[in-house]
């Protein structure tokens, strides 16, 4: 039986966390790298921790090695000064595709956000929803990284011939419900991620691909078209817990009408936590 190697960074984070488990497969290495501390193996859990940056060229060469598909969850998830968003989220992913491509590694996916496009406006995309392929327009710093994050990739297929799937996350909780109502358009349950990543990793020769990673949500306003061609079927709803949020506060006005959400007016430069 062969056995395939996963590389996750930003295994630690929220994203990384929910996924350990449910990525696990008795014919599956997964390999976790992050900075912060990761908790050991469990009896049988097939996994090898590595603890390092992702704007450290050198450790990232020697992450790559031997991997088969990388899934790139590291970096800020929010917004953060300019300086920090660069440096991390922009050079950090140029440091990892550039790892893969010298060891070979054949497909990357990587993880966008709908802040690339958070100033679309939710209602532009009609019956379909809004295109996963839409062209940016990001509402803050950290938006603007995700956008610069979508080109890399597509650089790096073109040029390299590399497998690039970019997943453009809503937003990934166990539940929707600290998010509030627009949650209930955004979330992408735990379970429909890892069966999201999973038609990713598994799809034959996918190329280069934009992809929205949501579930399929009664609210939900962006495209699953693209993401179901690679095999994705949710199975999950927000709706399920409409009325746990039903009390709190719709955003109104500009982040009641864009994709980006509160991202759209909050600082930019300024970490906040929506």
């Amino acid at each position: 039986m062969a056995v395939q190697r996963v590389l996750i960074t930003g295994s630690a984070g929220i994203v990384g966390n929910l996924m350990r488990s449910r990525l696990r497969r008795p014919d599956r290495v997964l390999r976790l790298l992050d900075l912060a501390p990761q908790s050991a193996a469990e009896p049988g859990e097939n996994v090898e921790l590595v603890t390092a940056s992702v704007t450290d060229s050198a450790a990232m060469a020697e992450a790559c090695a031997g991997a088969d598909a990388l899934i790139h969850l590291g970096g800020h998830s929010r917004e953060n000064s300019w300086e920090a968003t660069l440096d991390v989220n922009v050079n950090g992913t140029h440091t990892v595709l550039e790892a893969a491509r010298t060891a070979g590694v054949p497909r990357v996916i990587l993880a966008s956000s709908n802040h690339s496009v958070g100033f679309r406006r939710n209602d532009e995309g009609g019956e379909n929803g809004v295109p996963a392929d839409s062209t940016p327009r990001p509402d803050t710093y950290y938006g603007v990284s995700k956008a610069a994050i979508e080109a890399l990739g597509s650089l790096y297929h073109s040029r390299f011939g590399m497998d690039v799937i970019v997943v453009r996350i809503g937003s990934c909780f166990e539940t929707p419900i600290q998010l509030g109502p627009r949650g209930l358009t955004t979330w992408l349950s735990p379970d429909d991620a890892a069966r999201l990543f999973e038609a990713c990793l598994s799809c034959p020769s996918p190329g280069y691909r934009l992809i929205w990673g949501v579930s399929d949500n009664t609210r939900r306003v962006y495209s699953l078209t693209e993401a179901e061609a690679l095999g994705y079927k949710s199975l999950d709803n927000a709706e399920t817990y409409a009325e746990q949020v039903a009390a709190m506060p719709t955003p109104a006005g500009i982040a009641g009408e864009h994709l980006g959400g509160g991202f759209c007016t909050a600082p930019l430069g300024e970490f906040n936590p929506l």
